[in-house]
């Protein structure tokens, strides 16, 4: 390789280079400065740089393929990168306050937020299952680091335990499965699978398919299908809330893209045999995410319940099998990011010393005496539950429409009915905020950091809202791309 080549090559991965960077740097800072919000300042500094570069190569560049052809950057993975970056500013803004109630660890928690998304940005432009395996780990280990990182609570130790046991195993089946498709195929490039395939004409072989089957079973414990979905709960309970929010977007967005692209580019042939697996696994999913939520009185474990239930509805694109329904997904995510962080960060706002603000008898009367704050967590609750204008909506409609173009009007039927059932458990912290007198005096933890997250994703989940166009093209222009 020369030399030109080989800085070319090292130019396409400047954003996670960056990101991997900053997360050294953050975590020399935390020796060097007493004032910790510098560290989160330099966190935000160094992603938005990452950022920067993202577009610079998104406008300056055709789609590449880099690095013997492992390493793809193109329309697809960047908006996805886009994800990972505003998930990262939102999670450090949440932080900062939630952080120093809980007398935390400072650097090593914004490197490892920067080490996990360095992982996820490798997984959305893996053009190889090798590459796609190397950042699912780098996420996974950092993330399960992240899910312990308040060692004094023994739920945060026993969350980051259930999800190290549970994710080990989902990594075997994702070797596995790659070993079988590569033992059929002789390749793990996830476009000349699909070469492969056709020419070998293996499309219809049960060993193809068992390797397919158990990537898929990966893919859905990272996304928290069910009935891969058992470390969800306890997880999302027992992590920093603000880990909690993270995790809800970053990994489940990641697992989408990978599934995305694997289901579409290596197995784009075997449509009807994936269709077979994801069907269920759909009903399933919005089922038991749905009805399990309605039992649930711990804010946390009900928004884990839901997002396993949202995880259903997004399923629903890839099922459609076009670049429509793919859009409808990556539509769906981008705005359960903005509605699910915000719900968290209202979460957050309750959390004070000895009190942690998650149980849902909190929230009682809490429109009295913070009715700005329960505003915001109306909006949520409602784009949650999908209700207009709200952001939540659209997402929803796109993705049940993509059902119904693509002929599985019973997928939308069930999609719709479950729909109805989590109006219950979402409406009903509202009615708690409104309709109930105060238990006790609330004291809401504030800072700058926290209210602009809250800004930002209150105004956006409005805004797609009555507003979707804007980016439902930017969505169908990065996937066409």
């Amino acid at each position: 390789m020369d030399m030109a080549n080989y800085l070319f090559e090292m130019t396409m991965i400047m954003p996670e280079i960056t990101l991997i960077c900053v997360g050294l740097i953050l975590l020399l800072l935390d020796l060097a400065v007493k004032k910790k919000e510098v560290i989160a300042v330099v966190g935000i500094a160094g992603t938005l740089v990452a950022l920067y570069a993202t577009y610079k190569l998104y406008i300056f560049n055709q789609p590449q393929n880099v690095f013997a052809g492992m390493f793809v950057l193109d329309g697809y993975s960047n908006f996805f990168k886009l994800i990972f970056y505003i998930n990262i500013i939102l999670t450090i803004c949440i932080s900062l306050k939630y952080m120093t109630i809980e007398k935390s660890s400072f650097g090593e928690y914004y490197a490892l937020i920067l080490f996990a998304t360095t992982g996820m940005m490798f997984m959305a432009s893996a053009a190889d299952l090798i590459i796609l395996y190397l950042g699912l780990e780098l996420m996974a280990l950092s993330t399960y680091i992240l899910a312990g990182l308040i060692r004094k609570q023994p739920r945060s130790n026993e969350a980051a335990l259930k999800y190290f046991f549970l994710g080990a195993f989902s990594s075997a089946f994702l070797l596995y499965g790659i070993s079988l498709t590569y033992g059929m195929t002789g390749t793990t490039n996830i476009k000349e699978i699909a070469v492969a395939l056709q020419s070998l004409n293996i499309v219809d072989n049960p060993i193809v398919f068992l390797g397919m089957i158990f990537m898929i079973v990966a893919f859905g414990f990272k996304i928290a299908l069910a009935p891969f979905h058992m470390w969800a709960p306890d997880v999302y309970e027992g992590a920093p809330t603000s880990i909690t929010a993270f995790m809800s977007v970053g990994p489940k967005a990641a697992g989408f893209a990978v599934m995305g692209r694997v289901l579409f580019e290596s197995f784009g042939a075997m449509q009807l045999q994936w269709n077979s697996i994801l069907i269920p696994i759909a009903v399933i999913t919005i089922a038991v995410g749905s009805i399990i939520a309605l039992a649930q009185t711990n804010i946390k474990r009900m928004l884990a319940y839901s997002s396993i239930a949202h995880a259903g509805y997004m399923l629903l694109g890839i099922i459609a099998g076009t670049a429509d329904g793919l859009t409808s997904t990556v539509n769906y995510l981008m705005i359960y990011m903005f509605m699910n962080v915000g719900a968290f960060a209202v979460v957050i706002s309750l959390r004070r010393e000895g009190f942690q603000g998650e149980n849902l008898e909190d929230y009682m009367g809490l429109a009295k005496k913070h009715p700005v704050t329960s505003a915001l967590m109306l909006v949520f609750m409602f784009s949650l539950t999908g209700i207009p204008p709200t952001a939540g909506f659209i997402g929803k409609f796109y993705v049940i429409m993509e059902a119904v173009n693509s002929g599985h009007m019973y997928l939308a039927i069930i999609a719709v009915m479950f729909s109805v059932v989590s109006a219950f458990f979402y409406l009903r912290i509202v009615m708690y905020m409104y309709m109930k007198d105060p238990k006790e005096e609330v004291t809401l933890t504030s800072s700058s950091s926290l209210n602009f997250a809250l800004a930002v994703t209150t105004a956006m989940v409005i805004i797609l809202g009555v507003f979707p166009s804007f980016l439902l093209n930017l969505v169908r222009s990065s996937i066409a791309g």
